[in-house]
């Protein structure tokens, strides 16, 4: 049976008896709540604004607007989804406008509201994302907090929680609704997948408005381009345990629409303004809340909603400078060099990680890595190798394609003067079988066999994070960055045991090989004339003493 009222006064008539202050921000969450009828709808609040305890009084709402209606309630385990279920049962039993609609003991995990016409799909169902749904029926399914750090870990946990919720689609009836509550935990969050597939959005981070500034070691004076609200700027210095939340007049001033300090920073620094809820959350418990975040992407994630992995990335990407230009040799004065744009490019390294190719194996990959006169590197190929280790023609002798054709082929474009393979597993053949192509290619390529012993984990933080942790040190192709190499730098977790790392693993392997200089011409200088690019010192001679 309908009712006049709407959701808002059923929300303060209950806040009133809570004894709640109602804030601006729980308004605008109930208004678009009552509001919104799209079939897919995502509430993103940040984190302690009270978004599920919201949600929690409009599942009573729609009970009392209709108590036929069936949800089923969705989290990441049985225990967090019987959490939205209890609580409305808490509504239920003491809201002045729901007077009788509970039988005498309710469950937990599902109840039957009396009047409810069902006797198969509860009014209210309570599971976690990993239990079986099916054969329920719905009117409205919520997933409540779905998206955990527990099950968005890796590639293969995130890919497993997307195919639950897709069930989802087989239990909702006709013209049922989807709601998703939560804050992002991961850099490819389901929230953000939703946000770009045209679900209807509600999005409320703690601060409308942020400016980031991470190089804060020379300058005094910092630009403010953010509008300021009525409870002014917040400037914040670091992260975690060290994190201070500055106070104007003492630490920095504001003139001429600039920020400035006395000294520089000398740390991440982030300017805010437009709290949405200030009354709660001051200025003493947001520079609390502050200190008890240990990354700078927790804090991103839980009080700003983007999405980016809440534990700190190790390998971020973003630490590696883009770059487009190919390699050129260019001849004068007698000598030749190669250079990469206007850079001399003094060594290259090349690492094979062969793999079979078969479906569900490790990829069989390459990373090519060059290396400037000033040590700087530069990632620029990340190639899958496919196919057969070897194509053989029908008399069985001539090499015709297959993974070391295509290495070849690599070797060939780059100029590149050798290659170390790793001899683990299918590797132990890969060798000799390269040197047969190379031969055959009459390319002058050295073939280095390494056998990998050490952990494999700590082998890519060593290789890795020395660079990136020093901004201009590790330069990227952008063939590299728009290929898998991004995801599985983000993805990576040093804590994990099997991932997909192979294209890392590759560049960490030719990033620890680029001390290695250039000693050779690649090509057969009676088929094909080459030069040597190499930087050299010169010829000298040297006179031993007897």
């Amino acid at each position: 049976m309908e009712r006049e009222v709407d959701f808002l006064t059923f929300f303060l008539i209950w806040a009133r008896r809570q004894r709640w202050a109602v804030p601006v921000l729980h308004v605008r969450i109930c208004v678009w709540l009552d509001n919104c009828r799209a079939p897919n709808r995502l509430l993103m609040v940040f984190r302690g604004a009270a978004k599920s305890t919201i949600y929690a009084v409009w599942k009573a709402y729609g009970l009392y607007r209709n108590r036929a209606s069936r949800s089923l309630i969705w989290a990441a385990d049985d225990p967090l989804a019987t959490k939205l279920t209890r609580d409305t049962l808490n509504v239920l039993r003491h809201h002045p406008l729901c007077a009788g609609m509970l039988p005498r003991k309710p469950g937990a995990q599902q109840f039957w509201v009396n009047g409810a016409t069902d006797a198969r799909n509860p009014s209210m169902q309570a599971v976690g994302v990993n239990s079986n749904a099916t054969g329920s029926r719905a009117d409205a399914i919520d997933f409540d907090d779905v998206e955990v750090p527990k099950n968005i870990k890796t590639v293969e946990a995130r890919q497993n929680l997307r195919l639950k919720i897709d069930d989802s689609a087989h239990i909702a009836v006709p013209g049922a609704q989807s709601t998703y509550i939560g804050t992002p935990h991961t850099h490819d969050s389901i929230y953000t997948e939703l946000e770009e597939g045209g679900a209807a959005v509600l999005k409320i981070p703690l601060f409308a408005h942020q400016q980031r500034f991470t190089d804060t070691g020379e300058r005094t004076r910092y630009p403010l381009r953010i509008p300021l609200a009525e409870d002014g700027l917040y400037v914040f210095l670091g992260i975690g345990k060290q994190a201070r939340l500055l106070v104007e007049g003492r630490d920095y001033r504001v003139e001429a629409g600039e920020v400035v300090f006395e000294r520089p920073p000398a740390a991440l620094m982030d300017f805010y303004s437009g709290n949405a809820w200030p009354e709660r959350f001051t200025r003493e418990d947001v520079e609390n809340r502050r200190k008890r975040t240990r990354t700078i992407n927790g804090w991103d994630s839980q009080y700003q909603l983007e999405a980016k992995p809440i534990e700190e990335v190790r390998l971020d990407p973003v630490n590696m400078t883009p770059y487009e230009m190919e390699p050129v040799i260019r001849r004068a004065n007698g000598a030749t060099a190669m250079f990469l744009g206007s850079v001399q490019i003094a060594s290259a390294a090349v690492r094979w990680d062969p793999a079979s190719g078969k479906l569900r194996s490790d990829v069989s990959a390459v990373a090519v890595i060059l290396q400037d006169l000033f040590g700087r590197r530069y990632w620029h190929r990340a190639e899958q190798l496919v196919g057969q280790l070897a194509e053989f023609d029908a008399s069985g002798k001539r090499i015709i394609g297959g993974q070391v054709w295509q290495l070849c082929d690599l070797v060939e474009r780059f100029n590149l003067p050798r290659v170390v393979v790793e001899t683990n597993g299918i590797g132990t053949f890969a060798p000799a079988v390269l040197k047969a192509a190379l031969k055959q290619r009459r390319l002058l390529c050295g073939v280095s066999e390494q056998q990998a012993v050490a952990n494999k984990n700590t082998r890519i933080l060593e290789a890795f994070e020395p660079l990136l942790t020093t901004r201009g040190q590790l330069w990227a192709h952008m063939s590299v960055l728009q290929g898998p190499v991004w995801d599985q730098m983000k993805d990576w977790n040093p804590a994990v045991k099997e991932q997909p790392d192979d294209f890392i693993d590759a560049g960490a392997g030719a990033l620890t090989d680029t001390p290695e200089r250039v000693g050779q011409i690649v090509g057969n200088p009676n088929i094909t004339a080459r030069d040597d690019w190499r930087h050299s010192a010169g010829e000298h001679e040297v006179v031993f003493e007897r």
